[in-house]
């Protein structure tokens, strides 16, 4: 029997303040039915109110996001951008989804600063030629470092746009040589329930897990992320490496990585185990394909604000939608 498990973010865009709304305080008091002029003191206060704490919250946020250090920033690649504005960097770095700390997006950024991650070892086996264990200073000096901007969309519809830093996945391949038996790729993040509070919620199979063909890995898009805003990753981020897969919905994309394993049979992955019915291995982006409680038609850009239409591969078909014919 299956075991619906809820979690904090799954509500009906129905069931949710409009963000518009939200952000003009008048019609947000108006919807709760506040009117007259005994309001004006009302919203006064709510706004102070509201803009203490976010200035408060903006504050904490610039403390955790490290300073420009070598090897960072590295240089830019002009084949891959964007037509949509940058998302401010404090809004990208307070608003996450990494459940090892909290299923609060807005919390993350404050649990994570207690995880450590250095020392970092990332252990590459399976059918490769050449496996090893290299830490993560050491891959850093062997890897050709560049800067990406994508789309980020996550399955709750919700988006941005971000800078990424760190290296083709191609590139590892290269390294470790894959053998002509490995036709997919494991990957497992970190087990360390003392510094990260959500994982001791035993109702989820610890250490999170994900996996691709071998064809998505060696696509150019595929990303291993290690800095971002010309940085290093901040540990709410998935410091120190992470996957980026920009045409998948975001919890493809793998945080804090600890083993890359290259496999010959499909691998298991953590939300399709929990929820097969809802998540399953490709998570490519599809409007047409609406999630069993919400539309996926349209998305909200955290930076803006605004709701846009959802593109089909998040605008990344001509990349990739030659692996998924037939």
């Amino acid at each position: 029997m299956l075991i619906k498990i809820k979690r904090g973010w799954e509500l009906d865009e129905r069931e949710v303040t409009p963000e518009e709304v939200y952000l003009n305080r008048r019609a947000f008091l108006r919807k709760l039915g506040w009117t007259g002029l005994g309001v004006a003191g009302l919203q006064a206060g709510w706004l102070a109110s509201a803009l203490g704490l976010q200035n408060k919250k903006k504050s904490g946020v610039w403390q955790t996001i490290p300073k420009p250090r070598p090897p960072y920033p590295v240089p830019r690649n002009t084949r891959y951008t964007v037509e949509r504005p940058l998302t401010p960097e404090d809004i990208a770095a307070s608003y996450n989804n990494f459940y090892e700390f909290t299923m609060e997006k807005e919390r993350v950024w404050q649990l994570a600063q207690q995880f450590e991650t250095h020392p970092w070892r990332v252990e590459i086996r399976g059918e490769v030629h050449k496996p090893m264990t290299l830490d993560i200073d050491t891959l850093l000096k062997q890897m050709p470092l560049e800067e990406r901007i994508y789309r980020h969309r996550c399955v709750e519809a919700w988006s941005m746009v971000v800078p990424w830093s760190g290296f083709a996945f191609k590139k590892l391949m290269d390294m470790v040589q894959p053998t002509s038996k490995a036709k997919y790729v494991r990957m497992v993040s970190f087990l360390r329930p003392s510094q990260a509070p959500g994982q001791k919620q035993r109702h989820y199979p610890w250490p999170y897990f994900e996996g691709l063909t071998l064809a998505e890995a060696a696509n150019e898009l595929t990303f291993l992320a290690t800095g971002i805003y010309g940085h290093a990753l901040p540990t709410q981020h998935g410091a120190p490496i992470r996957l980026v897969t920009p045409w998948k919905y975001g919890f493809k994309s793998i945080k804090s990585i600890v083993l890359i394993e290259f496999t010959r049979t499909q691998p298991r992955t953590f939300w399709s185990d929990l929820v097969p019915d809802e998540y399953d291995f490709w998570a490519n982006v599809n409007p047409k394909v609406p999630h069993p409680r919400w539309s996926q038609a349209t998305e909200r850009d955290i930076g803006t604000g605004k709701r846009i239409p959802t593109r089909m591969f998040n605008g990344y078909e001509a990349y990739v939608a030659h692996l998924y014919r037939g």
